[in-house]
């Protein structure tokens, strides 16, 4: 998040914040000539260059409330971007459309996916304020100069944070299967069987953050080079709406260590197999895996209404309909 304030300041945020809340000694100053600002720590690697901006706004950019706003716009407006525009891509150039006739499939399910991920993104937004606020306020173990630590650090700081994503939301994920907690926070996200990538994000708040919770602790316990912790978190984003495509595709080597849409889709559809996020290690030592079957593809249910419809033959394809003459 502070390399989203270190670009987003100069290029919005000062001008927006001098505008709303102008300093009364900088009302008459010239444009490009105010005093500067500073963020809490100027001496702090994780700032950069934006501790040279311009501060012409009663608000400097190390103001807690300014940080506040700046932060939940960035996470609001991120999120539901990421999430509408990946979604779009995996649902129109991805996502098998024959799913949408499985007799688990429900009516008016897409509306339904993106008004709840819509719904979702503002509070799980409020939960997850903290962490970034914390992050942009130095807490963090986040730092910007690689040779601090070396490009092999890198590498591994990248291995780490995945495998304790992985083994996090494994746990979380399964504990929330629990009797006494499913019903109150992810039944929700199983309320599709068949679910689409807009259904990436359709969880109850709590469940969303709950689920995110490793992603914003890892910088706090390892350092992490925060460009990289930027790709790394945005990509998790992008993961969680690629694994929700319904792809059933199997046979591929991959399968066995790596938790792709197949193994996503037999986790909805079996509820207690598959926890895991990236990998498929934790659910095989821990004996929830279920491996990917050509047979257990919910295709074949959705083919099976459709030829009761006359929409495809035997083989699957579409049958075309004569012309009205």
């Amino acid at each position: 998040m502070d390399v989203a304030l270190e670009l987003l300041d100069p290029l919005v945020f000062d001008k927006a914040y001098a505008w709303a809340l102008p300093r009364p000694s900088a009302a008459g100053a010239t444009p490009g000539h105010a005093h500067n600002g500073s963020y809490p720590d100027a001496s702090s690697s994780l700032l950069g260059s934006a501790t040279a901006a311009p501060n012409a706004s009663l608000w400097p950019r190390d103001n807690i409330y300014r940080q506040i706003i700046s932060i939940i716009i960035i996470t609001q407006l991120g999120a539901t971007s990421l999430y509408l525009f990946f979604s779009a891509l995996s649902y129109y150039f991805i996502f098998d459309r024959r799913l949408e006739y499985h007799p688990r499939f429900l009516k008016n399910q897409v509306r339904q996916e993106i008004k709840s991920s819509l719904t979702a993104v503002p509070f799980i937004t409020i939960l997850t304020l903290p962490w970034f606020l914390a992050e942009v306020r130095g807490k963090s173990l986040l730092y910007a100069d690689v040779s601090e630590y070396g490009y092999t650090w890198m590498l591994v700081s990248t291995v780490l944070y995945m495998a304790f994503n992985d083994i996090g939301i494994y746990w979380i994920h399964r504990l929330e299967h629990h009797p006494s907690i499913y019903k109150y926070i992810h039944k929700p996200h199983h309320k599709w069987i068949v679910p689409t990538p807009w259904a990436a994000l359709a969880f109850h708040p709590l469940d969303g953050y709950v689920q995110s919770m490793p992603y914003h602790i890892f910088p706090f316990i390892c350092p992490i080079q925060r460009y990289l912790y930027l790709v790394l978190f945005v990509g998790v984003q992008i993961w969680t709406i690629l694994i929700h495509d319904g792809d059933m595709i199997t046979g591929h080597w991959t399968e066995k260590f790596i938790n792709s849409p197949a193994h996503h889709t037999l986790h909805h559809i079996y509820f207690t197999v598959n926890y895991g996020q990236y990998f498929t290690w934790a659910d095989s030592y821990f004996g929830s895996h279920r491996a990917p079957d050509p047979a257990l593809d919910p295709l074949h249910d959705a083919l099976k209404v459709m030829r009761a419809k006359g929409l495809v033959d035997e083989q699957g394809n579409p049958i075309k309909k004569p012309k009205d003459e």
